[in-house]
């Protein structure tokens, strides 16, 4: 398999964090490709990382897709619990997490450039989501596992992320039972051996 990727994305970040969770990380070629280069067009008409080339030539995207492939490569056991309230709970934990990303990396383009009322206030709005996402893993913090589910796996990684591009607005304040809980996972292999650098 060939994986279409960029060091810094956390959604590829993800995906590499549940190969390692899988024992299957070593089977996986990496292929360093800039989204603005034409050449990931070939294999994604999205031109986004991560993009995942199978064996067989299939082109898979994006993360939570890509994860759930897999998750079907292997004897591991699975971090997509069969149907039932288990299963609801991951991908809504994984939702959850992938939601902070989605409201962190385009703030960041956001912060560059001008700041007129529209801008500060898409800002804000974003700031506001994952502010109440923060709040749902605090109160949710107990039930949480050791990188167990691909729900654990994408909170992880959206913290991880908080972390990396927002040092300034640290997010452990308010949040004890959470912080308590990154603090043990974020020493795990599936996130120390991801940790962005730079």
């Amino acid at each position: 398999m060939k994986l279409a990727y960029s060091a810094a994305s956390p959604y590829v970040r993800k995906v590499t964090a549940c190969a390692i969770k899988r024992g299957i990380n070593d089977k996986i070629e990496r292929v360093k490709i800039a989204t603005t280069d034409p050449a990931l067009l070939q294999y994604n008409p999205l031109s986004k990382v991560p993009t995942l080339i199978t064996d067989d030539g299939l082109c898979i995207y994006d993360s939570p897709v890509i994860c759930e492939y897999i998750d079907g490569v292997g004897p591991a056991p699975r971090l997509f619990p069969a149907p039932g309230a288990a299963r609801w709970k991951a991908l809504t934990q994984m939702a959850l997490g992938d939601g902070i990303l989605d409201a962190t990396q385009p703030r960041r383009r956001e912060l560059t450039l001008p700041q007129d009322e529209g801008r500060k206030a898409y800002i804000a709005l974003q700031q506001g989501k994952v502010k109440q996402a923060l709040a749902v893993l605090e109160k949710e913090a107990d039930t949480l596992g050791e990188l167990a589910t691909i729900g654990e796996i994408t909170v992880g990684c959206a913290l991880g992320y908080l972390d990396f591009r927002y040092p300034n607005e640290p997010w452990r304040p308010g949040h004890p039972k959470l912080t308590a809980w990154y603090e043990k996972v974020v020493k795990l292999p599936p996130l120390a051996e991801t940790m962005p650098v730079g």
